[in-house]
């Protein structure tokens, strides 16, 4: 699949932002689609991640309260709703996606759980 992320930009902090991605290529029901963050000079870290039901979703702990990712399949769009960001959230995030590969899958909850990453958009939160 390939994935265009999109929404980034500079934010105080307090504020919101609405990252978007839109996803092509292959079945898009069939892929778990998540976000990725990295910081500057720092690891990939996963951020949440949503079934194609959108029925169960994961969440990094860092970021539970305040951010909630959703899909709408019709479109082939996943969303990132960033709310109360604080400057250390500030990193590029990526959108990504896992291939569901059996009945029993789970939300992958770690950045290598994802195969397909998109190319990045920049969040800056200024305090």
């Amino acid at each position: 699949v390939q994935l265009q992320a999109s929404g980034g930009g500079v934010v105080q902090a307090g504020g919101s932002l609405r990252l978007s991605c839109v996803v092509t290529g292959r079945t898009v029901s069939s892929h778990v689609l998540g976000w990725i963050r990295q910081a500057p000079g720092k690891e990939a870290n996963f951020v949440a991640g949503i079934a194609p039901s959108g029925g169960r979703t994961e969440y990094a702990d860092s970021v539970k309260g305040r951010f909630t990712i959703s899909r709408d399949n019709a479109r082939n769009t996943v969303y990132l709703q960033m709310n109360n960001l604080a400057p250390e959230d500030t990193a590029v995030y990526y959108c990504a996606a896992s291939p569901i590969r059996s009945v029993f899958y789970n939300v992958p909850n770690t950045a290598s759980g994802y195969t397909d990453w998109g190319q990045g958009t920049l969040v800056t939160v200024s305090s």
